[in-house]
């Protein structure tokens, strides 16, 4: 594909989550400096309204942000308008709160709104197109509708969508007992897509979705048990907030050498330096060692109550430093790096609130929520019902209160995550696809640091951008909010031409934009 247009541009932006939003704010904000007739059109395509993407489109009050408010903020340069938006209309939630997903999703849609008026009063077309895209090529956007849209520059913000296939489910995907995700919670929620009242239901996982699951299902009183390969539950938090301070150690991360045979080691002990300038307790008495997931979450939760944990303080740090880092190394030791503190991800960088953790306490109290000890070896559908073999037959089966019985349960609730999103080059090699088409020559596996889409390493750059959750092929932690609103400054930036340098200039510092 080769860039098409001069002068004045149609812009389109696949995708009206946080990222996509974003960016449009900031594409607004490059025009109203002086840029506006270097804009024609911008044109937002999601078969979703505005916001209302697989991570904030739920309206459900029980299911919460994981970060902070303070970091929650659209714009990378006032990184307090979310907390502003919520106290203008006197709607609850300091700095450190985790307040409900919805509210991300009308923050998206208020700031869209203005930004669209804002727009259309300097002579830009705005228009929210509901279709999903099919093919980008050389001008062009062709549409699920089978519409076409003019475009100069395409932004790529798609989110998650894809949910993982849990190991012994495969056959199983299209079962009417079988919810393939916990999101839409309607969905989850209704008896005819969802488990029947008062059901016994297996929930897939033990991490974010797996938690919301549970305690979307506990709540509507059904009793649930939990299950994973791994058995580890998230550490316990407030919320992933701002860093508390500057972290020497850490900004030394992001100049260490890609080649160093040290690099995963040096990366640890600036991690724990970091925790010890905060509180020098040792991290073995900031968090629980009990191998019994329900004894380490009580513990944990505790420990929280009483402040006694100084780590959360510095983990946005370290995961910035790591974002900074892994944009420079190859794709294998970026792997390696991440493989070697997956340990952090899963307990620490995705731990969950510590609202969530009282929540899931009195569910395991009361009895209606379990930890399975095991994943289960094997499963089958028969006479209405799932029948599930674990492990060991005969041994006690969970952790919690009373004895579950021999593995019967009325639906699966698959809570395991969801398929990184990908673009493919058609078999010719002329369009790339948000979906996976029927037959492709490979999908994008290289960004350069300006994000932008390219055939190869050493190929001129296509007239498309990356943001948010599809950089991950060079970003880690790529739903990192704080730095996906960084990404879509400078994206917007480049598109606008308001970027200084000119056209396909270098992201600030060559990584985490």
């Amino acid at each position: 594909m080769e860039q098409s247009g001069q002068g004045a541009r149609d812009v389109v932006i696949v995708g009206a989550g946080v990222a996509g939003t974003s960016v449009f704010l900031c594409l607004v904000r490059a025009l109203g400096r002086g840029n506006a007739g270097r804009m024609r059109s911008i044109r937002i395509v999601d078969p979703n309204p505005v916001g209302r993407g697989l991570a904030f489109g739920d309206t459900d009050p029980l299911l919460l942000c994981n970060s902070a408010a303070e970091v929650n903020s659209l714009l990378a340069d006032e990184p307090a308008d979310f907390v502003a938006y919520l106290r203008a209309r006197g709607l609850p939630g300091e700095p450190r709160d985790c307040v409900p997903r919805v509210r991300m999703a009308e923050y998206c849609r208020d700031r869209f709104d203005t930004a669209r008026k804002t727009a259309e009063a300097l002579g830009v077309e705005v228009a929210h197109v509901p279709a999903a895209v099919d093919s980008i090529t050389a001008g062009t956007v062709r549409l699920s509708t089978g519409q076409e849209l003019r475009a100069d520059a395409v932004v790529v913000c798609t989110g998650v969508h894809r949910p993982r296939v849990p190991d012994g489910f495969a056959a199983f995907t299209g079962h009417p007992r079988y919810s393939p995700a916990p999101y839409p919670a309607a969905r989850l929620l209704d008896p005819e897509t969802g488990p029947p009242p008062g059901a016994e239901v297996l929930v897939l996982g033990c991490r974010q979705s797996a938690i919301d699951a549970s305690l979307l299902l506990c709540r509507d009183g059904h009793r649930v048990t939990m299950t994973s390969p791994s058995g580890v539950l998230p550490a316990v938090r407030v919320s992933l907030g701002a860093p508390v301070r500057e972290f020497p150690s850490l900004e030394r991360v992001a100049r260490l050498d890609p080649a160093d045979p040290l690099l995963e080691e040096k990366v640890r002990r600036a991690a724990v330096e970091a925790v010890r300038s905060l509180d020098r307790t040792p991290l073995r008495r900031q968090t629980s060692s009990a191998t019994d997931p329900v004894a380490r979450l009580r513990e944990e939760t505790a420990l929280v109550e009483a402040d006694a944990c100084a780590w959360p303080g510095a983990v946005m740090a370290m995961m910035e430093a790591v974002i900074e880092l892994g944009a420079r190394l190859p794709a294998a030791r970026r792997r390696a790096l991440l493989e070697r503190h997956g340990w952090f991800i899963a307990r620490y960088a995705t731990a969950m609130t510590v609202v969530n953790a009282r929540l899931l306490l009195a569910h395991i109290d009361s009895g209606a929520l379990r930890l399975a000890r095991a994943y289960p070896r094997a499963v089958a559908y028969e006479a209405g019902a799932w029948r599930v073999e674990w492990p060991a037959p005969g041994e006690p089966d969970h952790f919690g209160p009373g004895r579950f019985g021999p593995g019967r349960f009325d639906h699966v609730v698959n809570a395991t995550g969801f398929d990184q999103p990908r673009l493919y080059w058609s078999a010719d090699g002329t369009a790339l696809h948000p979906a996976e088409p029927p037959r492709h020559s490979g999908t994008v596996d290289f960004l350069a640091a300006d994000l932008r889409v390219r055939r190869s390493p050493g190929a001129g750059p296509e007239p498309v951008w990356v943001v948010g959750v599809g950089t991950h092929v060079r970003i880690p932690f790529s739903n990192h909010l704080r730095n996906v609103v960084r990404q879509a400054r400078r994206v917007a930036e480049e598109v606008s031409g308001a970027a200084d340098g000119g056209e396909g200039a270098a992201v600030a510092r060559g990584t985490a934009v």
